[in-house]
């Protein structure tokens, strides 16, 4: 029998519209469209110019052939451009591929023809690796793509155009559509972003509508953003899509802060001259900022909110941070789950806590957001879910909305990574008695050693305590007498000296002995453009030089 609640109650289109991100450019256009949305260097936009510019970017790209599930990629920096991609592309229901500007011609070109991309936009900065990167495609896949040059104003580098087109003009010769639509289907795909190799085996994760809009308000709900952020681009917006900030800055009416470069000076900078409220980076990025000189940190007397993930930060940089007078909030994800999905959510009542003690319980990964429907810890093999006691060691697992479509032509990999109806991240966590999770490491980077499971991260968490060391990474070696154990490679700040014989007391001084590294190695450290250190790089090194 047919419930009264189901009789002749259906949705039609003025009671359900398929949820996907670029609605909130619609909505910032319409009532804040005096206000800034971008703003480089000398070029500014109000929302109703960016929302038209954008307009105009789908037009261009619908007359180029572009249609739905037409894969577009873009090889941009953190500019006006970058952001206008993110709001036209989705909105004619393409495909967003956002490159990693720092990728080689040879991994480029194969991410391409693996996401059947049909056309380029590209910024002349990036030339002789593209150049490069099109002479591959047509040599080994027999692939051509239209390609659309980026001209940006504030790039005074060399390189030479390359394309069919060039950006501005391309807009200037088409009319905007009428509306930035989206899809009819909010399962549609908006984006695949490809893993960025920290592993060595780069998947193409492919997302959908729904999941970006509902994480893009999760990231503002996260962060107690209030409207009219003003938002300074130091995440490049090619990893996980900018944590799906290009969006979320639109549902709030705020100013994107565009950033071609990112270095110390640059950003505190731009803090001081646009007063700038929020930002996000790796863990790297903050270690610069506590590194850079006293005249650079001066001047700022504004409240500045930075959301730190990528990498597990360091107690001592969640600290140090918070000493500066930045307030700063530690998030968790993955590409697979657009970016941030957990979050070490401050209770009032760790004010009350010594400040060491707050960049403890901060540092954790804390708890799924609120839009997120599952994150636990489980048993690998079982799928038993594990007690919160703080010593049992699991690996985190989310379902959701907030979870991928899957894995682009990678069936099996999908499979494995959803087995038991759960998304597998592959990080070890313990979950203490309030149910915080902290990640332990991640399942390959456990180092056993004597039977003994050592993990990299407590070791890097030590010896980033030192006030010598910017940088550091550990990883296991093979030992004929232990099986492993570990390697500690080291970067110092700028105009600081440490001995390997100074870092190995200081790690016995707050580590059991068995975890202490006795090999340290003061070289620099392979890291992706994200700042991610690449362990798998470093297994390497220490296997080739023992």
């Amino acid at each position: 029998m047919i419930s009264i609640f189901d009789q002749h109650l259906d949705r039609n289109d003025a009671n359900h519209v398929p949820l996907s991100p670029v609605s909130f450019v619609e909505r910032s256009a319409e009532v804040f469209g005096d206000l800034w949305a971008v703003i480089h260097g000398k070029r500014r936009f109000t929302w109703a110019e960016c929302r038209e510019r954008s307009a105009r970017l789908a037009s261009a790209l619908q007359h180029l052939g572009v249609k739905k599930n037409t894969t577009v990629s873009v090889m941009l920096a953190n500019t006006p451009e970058m952001v206008e991609a993110h709001y036209a592309i989705p909105a004619i229901n393409a495909v967003i591929n956002t490159l990693n500007i720092r990728l080689d011609a040879a991994l480029l070109a194969w991410q391409l023809n693996h996401c059947e991309a049909s056309v380029l936009i590209t910024d002349r900065e990036f030339s002789p690796t593209i150049t490069q990167t099109l002479d591959i495609l047509k040599k080994e896949y027999d692939k051509e793509l239209i390609v659309i040059d980026v001209c940006d104003t504030e790039y005074t580098g060399a390189g030479e155009r390359l394309g069919q087109y060039e950006y501005e003009a391309l807009l200037q010769a088409h009319a905007p559509v009428a509306h930035l639509q989206g899809p009819n289907d909010e399962w549609d795909a908006i984006a695949v972003s490809y893993t960025s190799g920290t592993t060595g085996d780069p998947k193409g994760v492919v997302t959908h509508h729904r999941g970006a809009y509902l994480n893009s308000v999760c990231q503002a709900l996260t962060w107690n953003m209030p409207h009219f952020p003003v938002y300074l681009w130091t995440l490049p917006m090619f990893h996980c899509n900018g944590w799906c900030f290009p969006w979320t800055i639109a549902m709030m009416g705020g100013t994107h802060i565009c950033l071609r470069r990112v270095d110390a000076n640059n950003i505190l900078s731009a803090i001081k001259e646009h007063q700038v409220d929020h930002f996000c980076a790796a863990p790297i990025v903050f270690n610069l900022i506590l590194a850079a000189p006293t005249e650079q940190l001066a001047g700022i007397h504004h409240k500045v909110r930075g959301m730190v993930a990528g990498a597990a930060p360091s107690a001592a940089m969640i600290e140090g941070m918070a000493l500066l007078g930045f307030d700063v909030i530690h998030v968790y994800g993955l590409t697979e789950v657009y970016g941030p999905a957990a979050v070490a959510v401050k209770r009032n009542s760790w004010a009350d806590e010594p400040l060491s003690e707050q960049a403890r319980l901060n540092g954790r990964q804390g708890v799924r957001y609120s839009l997120e429907e599952g994150m636990t810890l489980k048993d690998s093999d079982t799928m038993a879910d594990l007690p919160a006691d703080g010593n049992t060691m699991g690996e985190i697992m989310f379902r959701g909305n907030i979870v991928m479509k899957g894995y682009l032509k990678n069936p099996n990999a999908t499979q494995k990574s959803f087995a038991g109806g759960w998304f597998h991240t592959g990080d070890l966590a313990v979950m203490e008695t309030d149910r915080y999770l902290k990640i332990k490491d991640r399942s390959k980077d456990i180092i056993i050693s004597g039977g003994e499971n050592i993990s990299s991260l407590e070791v890097e968490d030590c010896l980033y305590r030192h006030p010598a060391v910017m940088a550091c990474a550990v990883v296991a070696k093979a030992d004929e007498r232990w099986g492993e154990t570990p390697v500690a490679y080291v970067e110092l700040k700028t105009g600081k000296q440490v001995s390997a014989e100074e870092l190995l007391e200081h790690c016995k001084a707050h580590l059991a002995n068995y975890k202490v590294p006795r090999d340290y190695r003061f070289e620099p450290i392979p890291k992706t453009s994200t700042g991610k250190i690449q362990k798998f790089e470093l297994r390497k090194r220490a296997a080739s030089q023992d």
